[in-house]
């Protein structure tokens, strides 16, 4: 056990600080500012982890945890702080991932775009279910580990969906088909319809079908139930194929006052009022805006969500996007905004198409990047650089990634505007942020 004064935060908002020896030592549930004493659980060579034993100088900024699983969990890592403190220090980490990762000195970063209620955002869950004592349970993971914590509401999640987790966990042991169940997705539109997913390693599907009834009565809410019949090895709670039991094919959700069709197994971002405010940034860093007759592309554009937002007032928005379900939903989402001509979606790898789109006589005058965790390919950051296009806006959920992209681009005759971090993910570890690029030969 040490006695440690935490001066600085890391990626997940644990408190930094250093060890008597020198060595850094990172800390959960511990505030920049506060003395504490921890007890190493892990040492890692230059630097170690530690469990947090007794504050002994609080932050002002310490409250207590507003969640009866803070700590069980591993959704939320900042409940123990005041929320106008977890926005700071999420600025404070983007901007240390700038300057240390991507050698940017002084980056002009924002002030964290905060939600305006940070309770119930979130309009999907993923619940996993597993065995204990032998009997099923269902809720979510601890941190860092595979294993289920039960729980009886997520202050993260919609009514509907808490609602949902409660039928099932109060019925699951009784269940025929609970030995197959592997987890159960919801998902929770704007209006508060309500999609049900169960997950299982079996074709079960005469079994949900059976619950169906008594689900249609106790949520009245429900729009559609859905069986995924998980892969051998599934990567994430929804790798399977999916077969509707009753319903409709999808919820539709609205942002930036266009509609989107969201099947089970779509990507759409899960806090819909801070995505409305992420693309507002993304469309003016990329200079989109009523009037404007730019010619844009938007790579990784998923199902189309920020493609169509531009598309509204640019002359032209491309997306490109590797994943053939998603071109799907990009194109059917373009047909039901009625945008389908002034948005196209190609199917493609797009560090291989864009080269292809320049020569073939393709002009672009801004770029759009919303790359997964892991950021952007550097084939395609090469292409963009050789391309020399006058604008990026880069939406990163990975201040890391972000960072080291940022580094590529800047040597590649870029400067770094500015970056905006917006909080999607409230009282989490996770930033999203927005940064917007130009060439270094170009005015502001």
């Amino acid at each position: 056990m040490e006695r440690v004064q935490f001066t600085g935060v890391g990626s997940q908002l644990q408190g930094v600080g250093r060890l008597a020896d020198g060595r850094a030592v990172f800390v959960p549930g511990t505030i920049p500012g506060e003395t504490a004493d921890i007890e190493i659980t892990h040492e890692k060579g230059r630097f170690c982890e530690a469990s947090l034993c007794a504050v002994i100088e609080p932050s002002p900024d310490r409250r207590t945890p507003d969640c009866p699983h803070y700590g069980l969990c591993g959704g939320c890592q900042g409940r123990h702080m005041a929320y106008a403190k977890a926005l700071a220090l999420k600025k404070q980490i983007v901007h240390d991932a700038l300057t240390r990762v991507g050698g940017v000195e002084n980056p002009r970063v924002f002030e964290t775009l905060g939600c305006d209620d940070p309770l119930r955002y979130r309009n999907k869950a993923e619940y996993p279910i597993a065995w204990q004592d032998g009997r099923p349970i269902i809720g979510m993971y601890a941190a860092g580990s595979n294993r289920v914590v039960p729980i009886s509401d997520c202050l993260l999640q919609a009514g509907a969906s808490v609602r949902a987790i409660k039928w099932l966990a109060e019925r699951l042991n009784g269940l025929p088909c609970a030995r197959h169940l592997k987890g159960l997705v919801t998902r929770v539109n704007r209006d508060g319809d309500l999609m049900l997913t169960f997950c299982a390693d079996a074709p079960i599907l005469g079994d949900i079908a059976a619950l169906a009834p008594s689900l249609r009565d106790a949520l009245p809410e429900l729009q559609s139930l859905w069986l995924c019949h998980l892969n051998r090895r599934p990567s994430h709670a929804l790798d399977g194929r999916c077969a509707k039991v009753w319903g409709a094919d999808a919820l539709v959700e609205t942002l930036l006052g266009l509609e989107f069709e969201v099947s089970p197994q779509s990507f759409f971002q899960v806090n819909p009022p801070q995505a409305e405010r992420l693309y507002q940034k993304a469309l003016e860093a990329a200079g989109v805006q009523p009037g404007c007759e730019l010619n844009l592309l938007d790579a990784y554009c998923g199902a189309g969500t920020i493609t169509l937002s531009a598309a509204r007032y640019a002359k032209r928005a491309t997306g490109v996007e590797i994943v053939p379900p998603a071109i799907a939903d990009a194109r059917r989402n373009a047909r039901r905004n009625g945008l389908d001509g002034r948005a196209r979606f190609i199917c493609a790898d797009a560090a291989k198409e864009l080269p292809r789109l320049l020569a073939s006589g393709e002009h672009f005058d801004a770029a759009i990047l919303d790359p997964p965790r892991k950021g952007c390919d550097a084939a395609l950051l090469n292409a963009l650089i050789e391309a020399k296009l006058p604008t990026l806006a880069y939406v990163s959920c990975n201040p890391a990634t972000l960072a080291r992209d940022v580094k590529l681009l800047v040597a590649g005759g870029y400067r770094l505007e500015w970056v905006q971090p917006v909080d999607m993910f409230a009282w989490t570890g996770h930033c999203e942020s927005v940064v917007k690029l130009i060439r270094s030969d170009m005015n502001s």
